[in-house]
Parts: structure tokens; C-alpha cells; sequence
């Protein structure tokens, strides 16, 4: 694939966009914007070249956009929001440069990015003016209260106190406020309705097992097309840290077979 790095203005800030794209293409293609995971503390841009969502768009070649969002070590919510929704907006604009068909848009992202693509795709249909085809958030980071799964978890590579660590500096002075906005962490929202079609999975003994599986049933619950697969085990992002494992091949499989069913062929359901 292609690769080309652009810097937008958000706030007063620089922020890089990694863009990478088909070496060539019959017609416009998909567009996703993949944001990277790291419990709102860690990571970078350039982790889209291991991400899931590369692999998506090298198998159906689709553009994919990564944005170099700010920590919340560097700035707290809303910085990371605005700026993932900044890159959206990017990729709308820019649909015909980037040879993108803008009614193929998927936002997706794993753990902290996928708590922030839920996040985006709300702040999407609240604004109305861009329309995304379909959410991918896997193991989203989404609730900044403990849930049965998050509360007293040693999984590996996430865990409970992992997991209070990153959410207190992501809300910064929100923390003890008991008034945290569904921008900020989407189990918070209340009217799932008028949303993309989600899919995810998650392993069954990670932290964000619960959440995960109470964002789906509030999105069907609303009338919104989505599932989940749920795999055994306690590794937090298994499909990347144990990549070999039967169980991250068929969660590759799954989700491919998702983003062709919504974004490539254009069904309703999941």
C-alpha cells in the first residue's frame, strides 16, 4: 500500500494523519478510519501498519486513515475526541483526493481507540452531517466505571489497575465530578438509535468483556444491526498478542466477513 503523512490544524494543535492506500483502484473504494488503541496513554499513528484495520483495507483495498491523536498524559478529554473526529472530517473532505467513496465510511479502532471510534460515531450522528456506514470498535475501552468484568481483573496485558490508570488521566478534571459525557466514555449515553451497524468481539475474561457485550445489546435494543463474538480467554487484545492462536485467526476471518457484508456489499444485517 501506499503510504502518505499530512498534518491538519485541531484546536490550535498539529496532528499527523498516516494515510495509506491502494497501489491502484478500479473506482472509489472504502474508506475507514482506524484509530489507535493504548488505554488513552500510549501509542502512536504509525500503529496502524499492525493494526486490524490495515489488514481490512489490504484485503478489500480501502483507504485507511490513522490519527496521531493526543494522549491524555499531553492533553485530557476532549483532545482525543475532537482530534479522532478532526481526521473524519478529513477523510469526508477529502473523499474524491483520497479516491474514497463516501458512503463506505467504517471508523473503527482496538481498546482505546475503539472507545473512541464509539465516541465519534456518536459525535457523527449528533452533528448529522457525516454518515458512517459502520462502526468496528474491538475490545473498546468504553466505561470509565467499573463493570462485573472490569472490577478485580489480573487478564494480561489489561487489567483492573491498568485500567483505572487510564481513565483517570483521560478525564482529568471530570474525575469525582459524577458527570461524565457519553463523548468521554460511551456506556454513558443513553439514545443508541440512529447509529452505525457495530461489530466486535472480545475474549470472555478480559476487562472489557462486560462493557462490550452491554454496548451491543443497547445498540440492538435501539434497532441497530450488531453483534459480538465472544472468545474464551483472559488476554486483553488476543488477536495481536497471540496472533497464531486458532482463536485470532477466525476472529481475522469474522471481522472480514463483516466489514464485506455491511461496507462492500451493503446489507442491513449482521
Amino acid at each position: 500500500m501506499k503510504k502518505k503523512t499530512v498534518h491538519i490544524r485541531v484546536s490550535g494543535h498539529r496532528m499527523k494523519l498516516i494515510i495509506l492506500s491502494p497501489e491502484t483502484s478500479a473506482g472509489p473504494v472504502p474508506g475507514i478510519l482506524w484509530i489507535h488503541g493504548g488505554g488513552y496513554m500510549l501509542g502512536m499513528a504509525s500503529m496502524v501498519h499492525g493494526s486490524c484495520g490495515k489488514d481490512l483495507a489490504e484485503k478489500h483495498g480501502a483507504v485507511v486513515v490513522s490519527p496521531g491523536y493526543r494522549l491524555a498524559w499531553q492533553a485530557p478529554y476532549p483532545a482525543a475526541v475532537k482530534e479522532c473526529y478532526a481526521a473524519l472530517e478529513y477523510l469526508w473532505r477529502h473523499a474524491e483526493e483520497l479516491g474514497v467513496d463516501r458512503g463506505r465510511i467504517l471508523v473503527g479502532g482496538e481498546s482505546a481507540g475503539g472507545g473512541l471510534a464509539a465516541a465519534v460515531c456518536l459525535a457523527a450522528r449528533d452533528r448529522g452531517r457525516i454518515r458512517v456506514a459502520m462502526q468496528m470498535p474491538l475490545y473498546p475501552m468504553l466505561d470509565c466505571e467499573d463493570t462485573n468484568s472490569s472490577r478485580d481483573n489480573h487478564g494480561r496485558v489489561w487489567n483492573t489497575r491498568r485500567n483505572h490508570w487510564g481513565w483517570r488521566h483521560y478525564l482529568g478534571r471530570l474525575n469525582g465530578s459524577g458527570k461524565i459525557p457519553p463523548y468521554a466514555s460511551p456506556a454513558r449515553e443513553t439514545n443508541y438509535a440512529g447509529l452505525p451497524p457495530c461489530y466486535t468481539y472480545v475474549c470472555d475474561g478480559e476487562p472489557f468483556y462486560r462493557e462490550t457485550l452491554t454496548y451491543i445489546q443497547n445498540l440492538r435494543e435501539a434497532g441497530v444491526p450488531a453483534r459480538a463474538d465472544v472468545f474464551p480467554g483472559n488476554v486483553h487484545a488476543f488477536d495481536k498478542f497471540c496472533f497464531w492462536k486458532d482463536s485470532a485467526r477466525e476472529a481475522k476471518a469474522k471481522r472480514a466477513e463483516a466489514f464485506e457484508r455491511i461496507v462492500i456489499r451493503g446489507e442491513e444485517g449482521l
